[in-house]
């Protein structure tokens, strides 16, 4: 399959510094709409044959614009949902000199500690299982090239953890608002990297 997995646009949540993984989810601001047409002008002459979101309402309005202009619906699968912070959601994490554990947990997560966790969160295992599950769906229907429209931790952790050449990057990658990548592959004989030039300075293998 190939997939193009792209971040949301951006939210009050964002701006606010809020650590906002919960359905529904904030809404998108002025700037996160502009920025979802700006992904459907970016994307809209790509032959995508299907578009999925997750279950919280900002990847859902990120991805309409260039669905309608495909005229494709927009299916929701909840297992692309953002990295789940239990008891830390809706916690503000910008206070001078004061760590924030959600972004400690990811980190822990990305050096190999995968029973790290929040209360009433989720552990690394269970977090790639059902995000696992949620492109095995996309697999299962056998589009052409689907967009994917997730969060910004969860396709973090789970291109490194999924996608060869990801973790590799330099600099690191990290995912803006409305950035993407894309990728090919199965889940079963993995997923490699094939283009990830809107969020790193990226060049492609000439191999």
């Amino acid at each position: 399959m190939r997939l193009i997995l792209a971040r949301h646009g951006r939210t009050a949540s964002n701006t606010d510094h809020l650590i906002d993984t919960g359905a529904p989810g904030a809404d998108l601001d002025r700037v996160g709409q502009g920025q979802a047409q700006a992904l459907r002008e970016r994307l809209g002459g790509r032959p995508i044959t299907a578009v999925y979101a997750s279950s919280l309402v900002r990847s859902q309005q990120t991805a309409r614009p260039l669905a309608q202009a495909l005229g494709l619906p927009v299916s929701i699968l909840d297992g692309l949902r953002e990295v789940s912070a239990g008891q830390w959601d809706q916690v503000k994490v910008d206070t001078p000199g004061q760590p924030n554990p959600y972004t400690t947990m990811l980190l822990a997560w990305l050096d190999g500690d995968r029973s790290a966790s929040l209360p009433g969160g989720e552990t690394a295992d269970q977090f790639i299982t059902r995000f696992d599950a949620a492109l095995a769906t996309v697999e299962a229907a056998d589009p052409d090239l689907a967009l994917i429209v997730s969060h910004g931790s969860a396709l973090l952790i789970w291109c490194s953890e999924r996608v060869a050449g990801f973790a590799e990057l330099s600099p690191a990658p990290w995912f803006g608002h409305v950035g993407h990548i894309e990728v090919e592959g199965s889940l079963a004989a993995g997923l490699r990297l094939v283009d990830a030039a809107s969020i790193a300075g990226w060049t492609p293998d000439p191999a």
